[in-house]
């Protein structure tokens, strides 16, 4: 029989951090019918195995390879049993009693495509890609050229949704992803071509685009231990931005190809500027 939530974690090197996240779920997951799943990326570091014994209710799979978020996240997937899919960063710790609140709200929406949390920091401090936009070419010029935000207007980091309150949004983030298993497997799940970054816009986008419906659920919050996992280096700039030219390839480039000129230039340049400012 298949359970209700399949919870999915990738670990590379955290396993620290993954221990802790575990430890939540066991903490603050009675009465809901679920499975963990974890799949480690082939982390140099091999300590992530002393959790075998210590979780024995966990599933735990050895990737053979690294081949990047999106990758061992299908491929756990494919063992998942639930109707629903929990995709969740291993830097994430569950905070309350929340997962059947949340289950129940998907459950009540007739297109429901994906839902995300409240996300803060350790020291409490709200993490604003918790609920985002499609990133079009002005609020990605927003993102990449400008720090100020104006306080209410609907742009890249939705500020005109409330905190802790409940809206229908674009995008976002894959610390915290819940989706229904057969619309995943439906719209192909994961996009294989990214690494590490923008294949959760990209599922977003995609999701919204075959007419589903994505919620911020600002009523539960996680904590995310953000970029402890996430060094600012070449290889950091080179995924991201890789990642973005990915995104606009798929999407401008045919069917708005003067956007596209523009975004790629500006992707081009601003990559350029972060590569100044680590040396």
């Amino acid at each position: 029989m298949g359970k209700k939530l399949s919870i999915i974690i990738v670990n590379y090197n955290v396993a620290k951090l993954l221990r802790n996240c575990l430890i939540s779920i066991q903490k603050y997951s009675d009465g809901v019918d679920y499975e963990v799943i974890v799949i480690d990326n082939k982390s140099t570091d091999n300590s992530w195995s002393d959790l075998i014994p210590e979780f024995p209710k966990v599933h735990f799979i050895a990737s053979e390879i690294n081949g990047g978020f999106a990758k061992a996240n299908n491929k756990a997937i494919e063992t998942a049993t639930g109707e629903y899919l929990l995709i969740l960063n291993p830097d994430t710790e569950l905070e309350r009693f929340y997962l059947n609140e949340i289950l129940d709200f998907a459950d009540s929406k007739t297109n429901f495509g994906c839902l995300g949390v409240r996300m803060h920091d350790a020291n409490g401090d709200f993490l604003p890609e918790s609920k985002r936009s499609v990133p079009d070419m002005m609020n990605s010029f927003e993102k990449l050229f400008t720090s100020f935000k104006k306080k209410n207007s609907k742009s890249y980091y939705r500020n005109d949704v409330d905190e802790y309150g409940v809206a229908e949004v674009e995008v976002i983030t894959g610390a915290f992803f819940l989706v229904k298993k057969e619309v995943y497997e439906k719209i192909g799940g994961l996009d294989e071509s990214y690494f590490m970054y923008g294949e959760d816009i990209d599922i977003c986008y995609t999701l919204l685009n075959n007419g589903y419906q994505n919620y911020y659920y600002g009523k539960a919050s996680i904590l995310h231990h953000k970029g402890e996992s996430t060094v600012k280096d070449e290889v950091y700039l080179e995924r991201f931005y890789g990642a973005m030219q990915i995104f606009i390839d798929k999407y401008y480039r045919e069917s708005r190809p003067l956007q596209y000129s523009f975004m790629k230039a500006g992707l081009k340049l601003r990559h350029k500027i972060e590569k100044i400012k680590l040396k």
